[in-house]
Formats: C-alpha cells, structure tokens, sequence
C-alpha cells in the first residue's frame, strides 16, 4: 500500500524547514562574530565618553587615533593641528621643488636617475615652449595686458612742502575735574548779502606789483623776459593755399619737454605771445592766477612764474597787438587790469561790482574795449581816461552775456552771444536800455558759449553751442538773418569740472578753426568752414586729457591746449 499524497507533502515542508534552518544559524553566527570582533576594535582605541544626562538619545562614538591628547584644550588642539598642517605643506612644496630641481638637473646633465616616461616629458614641454615662442604667442599675450596710463608731465609748478603745524595734545576738562568754559557767540550779521559780499572779495585798487607766489621774496623778473615780451612782431602770414596749409599742420608734434604746468587749477583762458623767436604763454585759472610760461627758459620752474593779480577765474585775456609787453587779463571778480611786464605791475584799467565775463579790443591801437559782464550789460572803456569807470553802460535784450567781438574791419559792429541767439550789434546806435540789434543769426537750441568774427575779413561768424553744434554764418553784408553755411556735429558735453569747449579761428587763416574734441583718444580738431576735419593732433604719450582751451600763434606754426589740471599742451614745428 503506497503512502497517501498528503505524507509525501508533510515530510517535504519538515525537511525545507530543516534545511533553511541550518542556513540561517550558520549566517547569524558569522554576523555574530563580525559584530563581536568590531565592538573589541572599537573598545580598544576608543576611551570612555562622558554623556550630556539632558540629551536623551545616544551620541555616536568618534574614533580618537591619538588618546593622550583627549584631555587637552581643544582650542590648543586646533592650533596644533593648524601648525602641523602648515609644517607638512611647506614640507610638500619643498620637496615638489627639489624634485623640479633635480629633474632639471638630471635633464641637462647625464639624466640619471628619470624614467623613460619623465623623459619624453620633459621633451615634450620643450618642444611645446619652442613652438610657442616661434608664433610669438608670448608676445602676443604681453600685447594683451591692459596699458597702464601714462604719468602727467611733471615739468612746471612743483607743489610746495608746507611744514604742519604741531598742536598740543588735547586733554578732557571732564577727566581732570575743571569746568568747561563758556565762549559768548558771535553777533549776528545785520546784512543779508554778508555770505555774498564775502565771495567779492577782491585785490585792491591800483596797480599791483608783479611779485611772482612761486618764486621767494625779492624775485625781480628776468631781464630776458623783460626783452622779449618788446620784441618787435612781424606782420601776419598771407593766406595759404589748403594743401599747403595741411601739410603745415602734420610738422606740428608734441614732445615731453612741451608739456608743462602752468598754473595751479583749472585753465580757463590762455593766449599766445605775437613775438615769434620764442614761444611766450600766458594762461589764467579758476582762482584768478596767471602764469608766464617762456618755452626752453630756465627761470622760475621750467620757464614759469605764477601771479596771483584776481581773485576768481580768468575768463579772458589778451595781448596787445601795439604794445606786446602789456597782457589785459579780466576776471570774474569784477577786475579788468593790465599786466605791464616794462614796469613789473598790474595796472588797474576797470573795476565794477558786476561779475565780469569778456572783453575785446574795439580800436586798432587797443585803447577803447569793450567789457561785458554776466547780467547783459556791455561797457565802453577807454585807457587814455584817468581812472578805472566806464566811458558808458549800455544794457541789450539778452539777459545772459557769455562773448563778445569786435569786426576786425568795421569795428563800430559787434557780435554778442546771448541765451539762445547770437546778435550784432553798431556801437553808434547804443542806447542804455533795450538797444535793438542790426542782425541776428537763428538756430541755436541751446545756450551758446561763443561767437567769434573771422579774423582777417570778418565775413564769417563762428559759433559754438550747447546742442553739440558748431555753426558758421555768412556775415559779408550786415542784413536781418545773415544765412547759415554750415553746421557741424560736435560733442559739447564737458559736464561740471571742465571748461566749455570753444571754436576759435585760427589769425593766420581766414576760413580754418580749432576745437578740443570730447572723443577717446583724447586730440584737438582743426576744421575748415566747409566742415572738412583737416587734421587732428593727436599722441598718445603726452596727450590724455580733453583739452577745452585752444588757441593758435599768430605768426607762428604752434598750437596750444589747456586742461582742466592746469597744464598746456603746446604742438609746433
């Protein structure tokens, strides 16, 4: 009789059962084992831990390789570990050079001692350097490498060391027990203009004498400036033709040596000397100095003596085309006076409690100017007058006044830049108020800062604006609205440290002027009046700086430009 099905089923389960036992005793007692050989390992190299009682939940063990230092400060363990730290790098990086060394010095060498692969190497960064160097590629990156910018020219005024002044420590009344003491305060000033009264401040009447501030007391002028500035001028050039006058431009350069540091702020006028065996300059600043600047002299700093004749900025200057020794120079402070370099003073030619901004000469001897101030008020001084009044006040329309000029040929008419128009006006028909002008010259957007007659006919007017134009009208017949020729694109954006950017005529040629450009790198522009740039003056060494102030010679191939730190630019040939 054979077993039932459901014997066969039972003794198959107790054997399975018998079978996986066995296996998973056999595999928790090598788990045990492990666990039990892990928890010896543990116990031997990690010490007993102290155990916060507030934490409820165990902390696990850190392994400590080093228990002898476990009951050390933890603040000088870190500094230990930050010290041996330090020990082993330096360590590292010595023996990475040795090993530089000694590779270096087993390649030049016998080359004992490198594999195989150190070997091919070390030639194949030999070949990668020659490689390199044949394309030039270091070259190229040093190329690359930002500029550094060049330094400002050192020659001229030099600053002066002053010696600070030692002041006694200062002690606390309260830390050595005395009372404080009590300083009555200053009356009140009874007028309301007192603040402004003491912006007018001003040198006084008369003649001053001309004692240079940068040079020691007792300084008497050079005997050779003296010869110079009575040197005899020769008569202007004749118009030359516009190849030939071009290439006059491209002799021009400047050199280190032309660069120079004249007065102490920002320039604000400048003129050139008629005389021409030697290039004189004089420039005006914002603190109403005026310096001398004798190109090659060795007098003074670099061929500079410094004045200080006014006491805000020099807005205009100039030198007399029949008395070349006399420099008229007119500030803002309300002083017009001439600086007679013959009898070492500054004369005193107008004074006026209006804020003065130009001048021009309105006779062929340079007897009579004419003088406008800020308010729109033009005045007719004539020297040969005792005093230092005006002959006549006359107020115009405008309510702003920035130039004048004078026709170089018919000099009873005379342009005045006003707010937004420029007007010309005839002396013989100026009333005191509300004089009407003969002609006005339309299409300005902005206010104006010049407008100059060309200097030889007297055709042309020039005029700079603010709407980033400069404008040239065609001024032959005095008519209502002399008609416009051209208008040129111009950036005229200084902003509030430089000067305004002015056109201005070159004396030796009739229909070509000069311009300081806002552009980079930083050149001075000359123009024909067709537009055409003729040429630009540019370096980049000795040039760097927006030079607002330009002015040509008047018998000479020279230019020159001022910057907003007081130093002139000269090109010559």
């Amino acid at each position: 009789m054979f077993p039932s099905r459901s014997c066969e089923v039972r003794v198959y389960r107790s054997n399975f059962v018998l079978e996986n036992t066995n296996i998973f005793q056999r595999k928790f007692t090598e788990m045990a084992t492990i666990r039990t050989k892990r928890e010896d390992t543990v116990e031997n190299l990690t010490p007993e831990v102290r155990r916060s009682s507030r934490r409820a939940r165990l902390v696990p063990k850190r392994l400590q390789y080093s228990p002898d230092r476990f009951n050390e400060n933890p603040r000088k363990k870190r500094k230990l570990n930050i010290k041996t730290e330090r020990k082993t790098q330096k360590k590292l990086l010595k023996d990475e050079e040795d090993a530089k060394n000694d590779a270096v010095e087993n390649s030049s060498g016998a080359c004992g001692g490198l594999s195989a692969y150190e070997l091919e190497r070390l030639e194949n960064i030999r070949q990668n350097q020659a490689f390199m160097s044949s394309i030039n590629l270091f070259q190229a990156t040093e190329g690359l490498k930002q500029p550094t910018r060049p330094k400002s020219s050192q020659k001229g005024l030099r600053a002066q060391s002053s010696v600070k002044e030692v002041l006694p420590p200062r002690k606390s009344l309260r830390l050595q027990n005395k009372e404080a003491t009590i300083l009555p305060l200053p009356p009140e000033p009874r007028e309301t203009l007192f603040f402004k009264q003491s912006l007018r401040v001003k040198k006084p009447a008369g003649p001053l004498p001309m004692a240079p501030i940068n040079m020691d007391e007792g300084f008497k002028l050079p005997s050779e400036l003296v010869e110079l500035c009575s040197e005899e001028t020769k008569e202007r050039k004749m118009k030359l033709d516009l190849k030939e006058y071009c290439s006059a431009l491209q002799k021009m350069e400047i050199t280190e040596d032309s660069v120079v540091k004249v007065v102490k702020d920002r320039v604000s006028s400048a003129a050139f000397h008629p005389c021409s065996s030697s290039l004189l300059i004089a420039a005006g600043d914002k603190l109403g100095k005026v310096g001398l600047w004798n190109f090659g002299a060795d007098w003074g700093d670099d061929g500079v003596l410094l004045f200080e004749p006014h006491t805000r900025s020099v807005g205009c200057m100039a030198f007399s085309t029949v008395q070349p020794s006399q420099l008229l120079t007119l500030s803002y402070d309300g002083s017009l006076r001439c600086m007679d370099v013959e009898k070492a003073v500054f004369d005193d030619v107008y004074d006026t409690d209006n804020d003065l901004k130009t001048f021009a000469f309105m006779s062929h001897d340079c007897s009579t100017l004419l003088v406008g101030n800020w308010y729109g008020e033009v005045s007719i001084v004539d020297r040969r007058t005792p005093g230092n009044s005006h002959e006549s006040l006359h107020r115009l329309d405008p309510k702003i006044l920035r130039c004048v000029s004078v026709h170089p040929l018919q000099m009873q008419y005379f342009a005045v830049a006003e707010s937004r128009e420029v007007s010309i006006y005839d002396s013989r028909c100026l009333k005191k108020t509300k004089t009407h002008p003969v002609s006005q010259l339309h299409g300005h957007a902005k206010s104006i800062t010049s407008a100059y007659f060309s200097p030889c006919t007297g055709n042309r007017v020039l005029t700079t604006c603010m709407d980033d134009h400069i404008r040239i009208y065609d001024a032959s017949s005095v008519i209502t609205k002399p008609p416009l020729l051209k208008s040129i694109r111009h950036d005229m954006w200084t902003g509030r440290w430089l000067s305004k950017l002015s056109a201005v005529w070159d004396p030796k040629q009739e229909d070509c002027f000069v311009v300081g450009s806002m552009m980079r790198p930083r050149k001075v522009q000359v123009f024909h009046e067709s537009g055409q740039v003729l040429h630009s003056f540019m370096d980049s060494e000795n040039l760097n700086t927006v030079q607002s102030v330009t002015a040509f010679h008047p018998t000479r191939n020279a230019l020159l430009g001022g910057n907003s730190s007081g130093r002139l630019h000269v090109f010559s040939s």
